[in-house]
């Protein structure tokens, strides 16, 4: 069986919240994070699929469409690519906060879907988030679970396995390992 690196997006990959964009709702709005190119080519490098796993609620909110997601991520892919980088698979939950539905994180579908679609060992295998719902939804999928960067929590209750400041800082750990 495989090995993967499951990835929040916004927060872990791209800014989000920042004086430069507020919400990733266009190509124009992708700024990578620092580092972000270096860690994922680490991974790429170690034989780790990489994944990214998002919701996308501003989809089920008419925010955006799937079309305009679709150019998100394919410009994330194109920056990315510029590091030597690769994304082996993206999934996102394009329901509204809140909808009861089955693939939004903090429930661990896109994990567990992924998994299977690419023979993946989910119990040698790792969930970076920057919130709750991301490491929630590692923790029931059975990974490693990894929490990057300095938003708030929003619960408390979440515990990660890892802490790290940022993608590279695991990266750069997990190469030691």
């Amino acid at each position: 069986m495989n090995q993967a690196v499951f990835l929040d997006r916004d927060g872990v990959i791209n800014e989000v919240l920042t004086d430069r964009v507020k919400f990733v709702n266009r190509p124009s709005d992708v700024y990578l994070l620092d580092g972000v190119g270096e860690a994922i080519q680490a991974f790429n490098d170690m034989g780790f699929f990489v994944f990214v796993v998002t919701n996308q609620g501003g989809i089920g909110l008419g925010y955006m469409t799937d079309d305009a997601l679709d150019a998100v991520h394919k410009r994330m892919q194109a920056d990315l690519a510029a590091f030597g980088a690769t994304i082996d698979d993206i999934a996102y939950c394009p329901h509204k906060p809140h909808a009861g539905c089955e693939c939004r994180k903090p429930r661990p579908k896109m994990i567990v879907d992924l998994a299977q679609t690419y023979d993946i060992a989910l119990d040698k295998s790792f969930m970076v988030g920057d919130r709750d719902p991301d490491i929630a939804a590692g923790n029931k999928a059975g990974t490693t679970t990894v929490f990057i960067g300095h938003r708030e929590r929003q619960q408390h209750e979440v515990t990660a396995d890892k802490t790290f400041p940022d993608l590279l800082a695991f990266a750069r750990w997990l190469q030691k390992q």
